[in-house]
């Protein structure tokens, strides 16, 4: 478990989100975090695993070469 853990403003620079969105995640437990006393710290690979299940890949279309006439 060689994982670093980051802080709420570290997730939001690297999001490139204000602080509020990551702590949106974590209250509705969107993400996995864990409690240092009363820090809260993120697994880097959890907001890795967040970016990629949040990934929306793009839709490649196959041309046709025949175009209609408007």
């Amino acid at each position: 478990m060689n994982d670093r853990y980051m802080s709420v403003d570290q997730v939001a620079e690297l999001l490139g989100t204000t602080t509020r969105f990551p702590r949106r995640l974590i209250e509705e437990r969107r993400i996995t975090y864990v409690k240092v006393g009363r820090h809260v710290r993120i697994p880097e690979s959890a907001v890795q695993d967040f970016i990629a299940a949040n990934t929306v890949e793009p839709v490649v279309l196959r041309p046709t070469g025949l175009r209609r006439a408007a």
